[in-house]
């Protein structure tokens, strides 16, 4: 069952939402206004969901759902009123996962949930490669700066810089980008 973290931005009460997540059998373990420190109660309360009843997403609800997303990313559904695609291209890229508009209907909410969980699982893949990229990316740099620095010292070639790196990480059991951080950090020691 799916721990759900309730949050009210609307002048209306939340009641037929969560009454309707009741009749849907989700567990709603908090409900509370958007006035609270959303990643301190996230951390305190472990929703495995977010739920974000608003009648128009503005700048305050955009800034939480940012930073949600970015302490502790986790699926968030938000329902609203509001048509317009610009609001809704910038809660989606603020971090939500589902955007709903008008209609809450206990028969459409699983739906909406495991589309929502889908989609942040998928979210989630996509950012941990951008990163395993990224990191791949800067290494390489790394090695590269190495390979250069190491062709100065020892006014040889591309091929044999590398290979002497190589072998380097090979006799000591360590990366690649180990050795190249010590070629740099010496460089940097000696000028």
């Amino acid at each position: 069952m799916l721990r759900i973290l309730l949050i009210n931005d609307t002048s209306r009460k939340v009641g037929r939402l969560r009454s309707a997540l009741s009749e849907a059998g989700f567990e709603v373990i908090d409900e509370s206004g958007l006035t609270i420190d959303l990643p301190a109660r996230l951390e305190a309360v472990r929703p495995d969901v977010v739920l974000i009843d608003t009648e128009s997403p503005g700048r305050d609800v955009m800034e939480q759902v940012v930073m949600m997303t970015r302490d502790q990313p986790r699926p968030i559904v938000m329902f609203t009123d509001e048509h317009d695609p610009g609001v809704m291209r910038q809660a989606i890229q603020a971090g939500v996962s589902a955007y709903i508009v008008e209609g809450i209907q206990a028969q459409r909410l699983q739906p909406i949930m495991d589309v929502a969980m889908a989609r942040f699982e998928s979210d989630q893949v996509l950012r941990a490669q951008l990163q395993a990229r990224d990191q791949q990316l800067a290494e390489r740099k790394r090695v590269e700066l190495a390979k250069g620095l190491l062709m100065k010292m020892k006014a040889c070639g591309e091929e044999e810089a590398y290979t002497l790196m190589r072998r380097q990480a090979m006799s000591r059991q360590q990366k690649l980008i180990q050795v190249a951080e010590q070629i740099i950090a010496m460089s940097e020691l000696l000028d």
